[in-house]
């Protein structure tokens, strides 16, 4: 039966709820002006774009505040050098082995709160933070292909790269972490500026604290076209079912979404006519098989594994937000292989049967048990429980205990893990997929001081680090994408690591709100300035 939301709430109390929020949202969520948007967090870490230890919460509000140089285009990513759009800067152009980039700046871009005209000393400012060793800021792996950046004119920008990258403006210019700052109140507001941060984005602060949320208001010098809203509040409402009621009462316009299998269907049951944005492909979830483990260091095994994986049985059980793997590129990317391209024997199409005669092959007839663990969280744990049950049926026992999600990602950094389920979110750029995940100089260390190649990959048995050095000097994006499929092809030959599924992030929306247009794919957080809600 499905529900209305005034029957739901009804049966589960409304006065009670609404206390038990928390929240003085009623008012402002009934306002015209005002869209309303529960995240699932207690409250935010940060609002500078440049802050280590932000989360997908802080990106949500950020991403209204900031721009960069260039953006993707609302509701999807740029898969391709010439999907690229103007933001701040009106017009770029690079050389033909694309090693210097000139960006050309809008004239009279606007700061927040009167903090004046953006200029290429913001520009130069907002780099130099990332490019400087001694200065803390995230995603500074990003810009370590930067080897000058350098300004002629106020206007003007010239960035010199190390090596070639077709896709730099995917690679570094459109992310969150390259958003301009303003060089002037930065460095007024110090620390301050992490709750008190000045863009050049469509909104701008107006209040923060954990208990009413962050309420954004439009910022009337926008450069570009004004937002459709007046008003922006994030709410913070951490429980999952405290989150739905506040949906279904109407006190909140949208909510994050729980990627977990049924969650879609209760919320339709609840309420019909409920929206739900998808982003494709959203996370990449990639099973790592440590080759320093025994039997993982045994091929038979690791193609034993792949065979017994019914990957459509997986991504079945989250319903459409959730697509199978073949190698470890999202199917919707520039880069990826289908079964169609594969030579038979890397097909790995499910047989239960091949994996036992694998296994048996491999002297492990009598059936194996591989201790490994898993993360508590949702979405981690239900995969491998998926996966549990599968290998389970060909004669792979995995031990795996269920553990705290915080800890699980500290026990994989310290190399503890046999078995270790990574879950991360990658723009269509391959060569971040590779370097992060499978890449030699990633390999994990037990003293945590490594990367995310959780499978000794390039370490135990060689890898793909020549493939991948042949694509960073390729200056051609269609010569890259050939590489990227020639990798693709070594990575199923000798399965250091397995994409499972990609599972998309989730939003339920009410129908009264229209975002101006669909999400398609895209990251974690998308923008809200052509959203209006109606009266």
């Amino acid at each position: 039966m499905t529900l209305s939301r005034r029957t739901f709430l009804g049966a589960a109390g409304a006065a009670g709820v609404a206390m038990g929020l928390g929240l003085n949202l009623a008012a402002q969520a009934q306002e015209a002006g005002t869209i309303t948007m529960a995240l699932a967090v207690r409250g935010l870490n940060a609002l500078s774009p440049q802050q280590t230890g932000t989360v997908g919460a802080d990106n949500w509000v950020m991403f209204q505040m900031y721009n960069g140089l260039v953006k993707v285009p609302d509701g999807t990513y740029a898969n391709r050098p010439e999907d690229f759009e103007p933001a701040l800067a009106e017009s770029w152009e690079n050389t033909e082995d694309a090693l210097t980039w000139t960006y050309r700046l809008r004239k009279g871009v606007q700061f927040h709160k009167g903090y004046g005209e953006m200029t290429a000393e913001d520009v130069l400012f907002t780099y130099n933070r990332q490019l400087d060793p001694d200065t803390v800021t995230v995603n500074k792996l990003y810009f370590g292909n930067i080897a000058s950046i350098e300004a002629p004119d106020d206007y003007t920008i010239v960035i010199t790269l190390k090596r070639p990258d077709p896709m730099f403006n995917g690679t570094v210019v459109s992310t969150l972490s390259a958003a301009i700052l303003s060089k002037k109140a930065f460095e007024e507001k110090g620390e301050s500026y992490n709750f008190d941060p000045i863009g050049t984005g469509p909104f701008q602060l107006e209040s923060y604290d954990d208990a009413q949320g962050a309420l954004l208001t439009a910022f009337p010098e926008f450069w570009g076209e004004k937002a459709a809203t007046e008003r922006l509040l994030f709410t913070f409402i951490a429980d999952t079912t405290a989150r739905t009621l506040a949906f279904a009462s109407g006190q909140a316009d949208m909510i994050d979404g729980v990627r977990s299998p049924g969650w879609i269907e209760s919320m339709q049951q609840r309420s019909a006519d409920t929206v739900f944005d998808v982003t494709s492909p959203g996370s990449f979830n990639f099973l790592h098989l440590n080759l320093t483990r025994k039997p993982l260091d045994d091929i038979r095994v690791r193609q034993a594994i792949r065979y017994a994986i019914d990957n459509e049985q997986i991504a079945q059980a989250y319903g459409a937000v959730a697509k199978p793997m073949v190698g470890l590129i999202a199917s919707q990317f520039e880069g990826s292989v289908t079964k169609d391209e594969l030579p038979e024997e890397l097909k790995y199409n499910y047989d239960p049967e091949k994996a036992k005669a694998l296994l048996a092959e491999a002297g492990l007839g009598g059936g194996v048990t591989i201790p490994c663990y898993v993360s508590q969280r949702e979405d981690y744990q239900t995969i491998m429980l998926i996966v549990q049950e599968q290998l389970r049926a060909v004669g792979i026992n995995l031990d795996m205990p269920v553990i705290e999600h915080n800890t699980f990602h500290a026990d994989n950094r310290n190399d503890k893990n046999a078995m270790p389920l990574n879950s991360t979110s990658y723009p269509p750029l391959p060569v971040n997929i590779f370097t992060q995940q499978v890449s030699g100089p990633a390999t994990v260390k037990a003293d945590g001081t490594g990367g995310g190649n959780y499978s000794h990959y390039g370490e135990v048995i060689p890898g793909i680090d020549d493939l991948l050095a042949k694509v960073q000097d390729e200056p051609s994006f269609e010569a890259r994408v050939a590489i990227f499929k020639e990798i693709e092809k070594k990575i199923l030959t000798d399965l250091p690591c397995l994409g499972i599924i990609t599972l998309g992030y989730v939003v339920a929306r009410n129908p009264r709100v229209d975002l101006g247009y669909e999400v398609v794919s895209g990251g974690a957080a998308w923008a809200l300035w052509r959203a209006r809600r109606a009266a």
